[in-house]
């Protein structure tokens, strides 16, 4: 509601003169008029063995994904104006590798993107655990660590979510095109919150290692989801989901 053109105006302000036609003008003045798209990029195959985050870099397949989704993008003819990515090392990669296809685009890092266990899931599962939670396993402080990984990656994710996912600035005169290189928990949250459905859904989707999802954010708030993890543009034997 706050990103509405009515919370943008000062109505005090506008009792104080007259006539409709005034606030109609500053309605218009602050409508959003551009239309943004949004790609969500799921980072490459990595290695899982690695104990810490500089240890869990890209596997030779998943250089190989990353050189495909590059490709991909580059492919679409189309003027991106960013590479936002998570500051992890596989998703930092990947976008290393993509951004070899589009050059002059600048990248931005941000740690708000970075994987983590956005909102407890629903129905629950057995099979799945939170990274954190999967490191401590052995420990008493298991169910505590799983609570604070929900509590303190849901709070992140979340604000990940209203940081970069809204309708255009009523400045902006061309829609835009960019690209969020991040991970499967947090793509899945993001496109929850982005189509309004119950965010505690985000682990029924499956996403694959190098995929490709677009929103589009309409200047009216209206969000679509054009693509949910697409790799079709892959080989079928350089598809995962690890």
């Amino acid at each position: 509601m706050s990103r509405e053109p009515l919370a943008l105006i000062n109505l005090k302000k506008k009792n104080e003169e007259t006539g409709e036609e005034e606030l109609s003008s500053r309605l218009e003045h602050c409508r959003a008029r551009a239309t943004r798209h949004i790609f969500l990029i799921r980072h490459s195959q990595y290695n899982l063995d690695g104990r810490a985050d500089k240890d869990r870099t890209l596997t030779p397949l998943g250089r190989e994904q990353a050189e495909l989704t590059g490709r991909r993008l580059a492919s679409l003819g189309l003027k991106f104006n960013q590479i936002v990515h998570s500051s992890m090392t596989r998703a930092t990669e990947t976008t290393e590798i993509i951004s070899k296809y589009l050059p002059g685009v600048k990248k931005i890092s941000t740690d708000l993107l970075r994987e983590g266990a956005p909102i407890e899931p629903d129905p629950p599962v057995s099979h799945w655990k939170p990274e954190a939670v999967v490191t401590f396993h052995l420990t008493l402080f298991s169910s505590f660590m799983w609570t604070m990984a929900y509590y303190e990656d849901g709070a992140r994710i979340e604000a990940a979510f209203r940081n970069f996912i809204h309708r255009a600035d009523v400045k902006q005169e061309e829609d835009s095109y960019e690209i969020f290189v991040c991970h499967a928990n947090v793509i899945r949250y993001i496109v929850c919150r982005a189509l309004q459905f119950p965010p505690e859904g985000w682990l029924r989707m499956s996403l694959n290692n190098g995929s490709i999802t677009h929103l589009v954010i309409r200047p009216n708030g209206r969000v679509a989801l054009r693509t949910l993890g697409d790799t079709g543009f892959m080989p079928p034997e350089k598809i995962t989901r690890t």
